[in-house]
């Protein structure tokens, strides 16, 4: 297939794809999805080999958030029967991360829900930073907070944080539809203000809340712009009690043609499938780390994941090995620009985001699809590890 060819040797450039080539990835049949697999797989391998790094997240604070992002289970009015709780302190969150880097995670999520941190919280969290980075050497922290204000990145990289996650989740043109309570330029703003500060940006997309295939390009196009070091890329997990609880739309396949996509138009870059892989790929978990190099272990913020031991036995029996602690996961090009590599450096030959290629002019928009199978039995609430006295999931 001409059109994968051309994807894989501009990957192997970092050139980006046209938005006609990365709309071709998503409308391609299912009797094409293992040749596409198989030729971002090739592009994931030249820049990856076969690693899988591990994450673990730690819910900080969990619901009684003021924001109304539909797909949360800890927004404003959201009625799902979900853990709430304060801050937990530095000692607690810590033995929650030294459980993830036990199983195999080299980097500690922090989470805490709210819209943003007081300076306050950015002390109490720069606390737990030390407190996980004293009993864990190595070990990378990424921090979670919501929209920073000016100055808090700053402190947050004092205290010893290596990365900061801001979601971009989804298109500019439909943010509005998503969440009312702040705007999409916000979020863009709190991934440059990390990025300025020398922290490593994270930041990725939620896919199945009814969005276009070109939505999922645009905000895919949005996040290379941004030039973050890592993409989570979630799939919506339509928790009862939220807005989008009746969304399914997604299928393993319409998954991997996203995961496709975002390592054609990211090649380079650390692509990490991220919550709700349990409920929409499901069998086709091990398919996917041809496409991704990075995962979450065990649980999520408020949902249960597949079992840690299950993570790890998967990884091993579809050929890939877990990421070491020495092990360095950006490429050099990328890992020697501190992490943040300049968006010129990573995308050589980018500038132009329309045009032509290989498949012609970019179709109309495309409806999400209609998935007739409803799994809501894989959709489990966390009542394990942090804010709760059972063990966690790693």
């Amino acid at each position: 297939m001409d059109l994968l060819n051309t994807l894989v040797d501009k990957g192997l450039r970092r050139e980006l794809p046209t938005r006609a080539e990365a709309l071709a990835v998503l409308a391609t049949s299912d009797d094409d999805l293992l040749d596409v697999v198989a030729a971002a797989g090739k592009v994931r391998r030249h820049w990856f080999g076969r690693r899988v790094k591990l994450n673990y997240l730690v819910n900080l604070k969990s619901g009684l958030c003021p924001e109304d992002c539909s797909y949360c289970s800890q927004r404003l009015g959201s009625k799902a029967d979900i853990l709430k709780y304060t801050w937990l302190k530095p000692d607690d969150a810590s033995k929650a991360a030294a459980a993830g880097v036990a199983g195999g995670a080299k980097r500690v999520c922090l989470v805490a829900s709210g819209r943003g941190p007081t300076d306050r919280d950015v002390d109490r969290v720069a606390g737990t930073i030390k407190a996980i980075k004293d009993q864990n050497e190595g070990v990378e922290v990424c921090a979670c907070l919501g929209l920073l204000s000016d100055g808090q990145a700053d402190r947050l990289r004092e205290a010893g944080a290596d990365a900061y996650n801001h979601n971009l989740n989804t298109s500019e043109s439909t943010y509005g539809d998503i969440t009312t309570t702040h705007t999409y330029a916000d979020r863009v703003d709190t991934v440059q203000k990390a990025h300025a500060a020398g922290l490593s940006a994270c930041s990725g997309l939620i896919a199945g809340m009814g969005e276009t295939d070109e939505d999922l390009v645009d905000v895919v196009f949005s996040l290379r712009d941004l030039d973050p070091d890592s993409v989570p890329v979630n799939f919506l997990i339509p928790m009862e009690g939220t807005p989008l609880a009746q969304e399914w739309h997604l299928t393993p396949q319409r998954c991997l043609r996203i995961l496709a996509m975002v390592r054609f138009v990211c090649p380079d870059v650390e692509v990490r499938i991220a919550g709700g892989r349990e409920v929409h790929l499901r069998t086709m978990q091990p398919l996917a780390l041809n496409l991704a190099n990075s995962i979450f272990l065990g649980d999520y913020l408020t949902s249960e994941g597949q079992a840690g031991h299950a993570d790890l036995e998967m990884i091993a029996d579809a050929g890939f090995e877990v990421e070491g602690a020495g092990e360095v996961t950006l490429p050099q090009h990328r890992a020697s620009a501190g992490g943040c590599g300049s968006h010129e450096e990573a995308c050589g030959g980018c500038d132009s985001h329309e045009g032509a290629g290989v498949c012609g002019s970019a179709p109309a928009a495309t409806p999400a699809p209609q998935v007739d199978e409803v799994r809501r039995d894989l959709v489990s609430v966390r009542r394990r590890g942090a804010g709760t006295d059972l063990a966690p999931n790693a």
